[in-house]
């Protein structure tokens, strides 16, 4: 059974016993925002004396540091329209423990049988919350910065590989054209391709958008079509189709695998027809399946040769040690159907070809009719 208190003093020493209690800094205020009760932690936190804050003036506390415009703005104007306050964020320099950042809990009191108004006002000390929270914007801002200069010397370096590139290339033409030696200008001319093929790994894959990762199907059939147009002939017309599996590739195993890519194709175009062939046909497939991939170069050339051109086994030794690069294993196999390259990442087994994105790029006749195809396909897949 209920029993009410018999007197005031005992419901004040309850009341004052309640607000003990209570963790964070506490106070009760009358109309006149007078302290009626505070809590040990507010004592304790603000470093206050308990017998001159009881009835005091809440703005009089530590002579006047409580006058602070922010707090009369919550009692005097927010708190008797609304009646309460939740989160109310102060900043205040404290003469006696420093700087601190508060938030505000609120609640205005009425009571039925009385016009007496009461104010309990809890306050939550965040100061060091809001420090670590600076903290981590600063840190944040200096992270950015650097990643910002990062990219800045990264895109430089790319700018001076690229023309390093270029040079190569142009003092290896020039030398081919100087020597007497057909075998060594063959060997010159083959070493000039290879060096172009690398800058235009390198170019197609910084032209993207981030540098970290690379969507695959982009990348290859952008390297493709732009091999396709320097290297195809109008004495034996090539198409070159791409099927890749959507996704994203890290940037360093993109050049490894574009650079393979230029290999076998470069390769294909210059030997796999010897003889002009109707329908000719150089095919790239990239598929993926968790962390295992299979890339696959083949054409419906003439096979492979029987007496191979040193210019291909230097392509069959690069493409080697870029596969061992990537722990992956390469398949070869060559019959009257053509040629068809391997290049395989763990157990993957192939997907229905219907599940792939398809690009064709060709034929390719002339260099001027290849580029408005390759053009052509990649404002239809705009649209798309």
């Amino acid at each position: 059974m209920f029993h009410p208190i018999a007197n005031i003093e005992d419901a004040q020493t309850l009341a004052q016993a309640i607000v003990n209690t209570i963790a964070e800094p506490f106070v009760v205020l009358d109309e006149k925002f007078r302290v009626l009760a505070a809590s040990r932690s507010f004592y304790q936190t603000f470093k206050v004396d308990p017998e001159q804050t009881r009835g005091s003036l809440l703005y009089a506390l530590g002579d006047g540091q409580w006058d602070i415009p922010a707090l009369r703005l919550l009692l005097e104007t927010i708190i008797p329209e609304k009646a309460a306050m939740d989160g109310f964020e102060v900043e205040h320099d404290f003469p006696n423990i420093g700087p601190r950042t508060m938030l505000l809990n609120a609640r205005k009191v009425l009571y039925d049988h009385s016009s007496a108004v009461t104010i309990l006002l809890a306050f939550n000390d965040i100061t060091a919350r809001r420090a670590i929270e600076r903290e981590k914007e600063e840190l944040l801002g200096r992270t950015e910065d650097l990643l910002r200069q990062k990219d800045v010397l990264l895109r430089e370096m790319e700018h001076r590989v690229a023309n390093s590139l270029q040079i190569i290339a142009s003092i290896l033409l020039l030398k081919a054209r100087s020597v007497t030696s057909e075998e060594t200008r063959q060997h010159l001319k083959d070493a000039h391709q290879r060096v172009l093929s690398v800058a235009e790994v390198q170019r197609h894959l910084h032209t993207t958008t981030g540098v970290e990762e690379i969507d695959v199907v982009s990348y290859l059939s952008k390297l493709c079509s732009s091999l396709a147009v320097s290297m195809v002939g109008e004495d034996q017309p090539i198409a070159v189709n791409v099927t890749a599996h959507g996704g994203r590739i890290d940037s360093q195993k993109a050049v490894s695998l574009g650079l393979i890519v230029t290999e076998l194709v470069l390769n294909a175009i210059k030997y796999a027809f010897p003889m002009e062939k109707a329908k000719a046909l150089i095919q790239v497939s990239y598929e993926t399946d968790g962390g295992d991939w299979k890339l696959t170069v083949s054409d419906n050339g003439t096979g492979k040769l029987t007496s191979e051109p040193s210019s291909a086994r230097l392509g069959t030794a690069i493409v080697e040690a870029l596969v061992k690069q990537l722990e992956a294993r390469i398949e070869v196999i060559s019959d009257t159907k053509g040629t068809s390259v391997s290049v395989t990442r763990s157990t993957f087994t192939s997907r229905v070809p219907r599940a792939a994105w398809t690009i064709d790029l060709g034929p390719l006749v002339t260099r001027h009719q290849a580029s408005r195809e390759v053009q052509a396909t990649e404002a239809q897949k705009a649209v798309a």
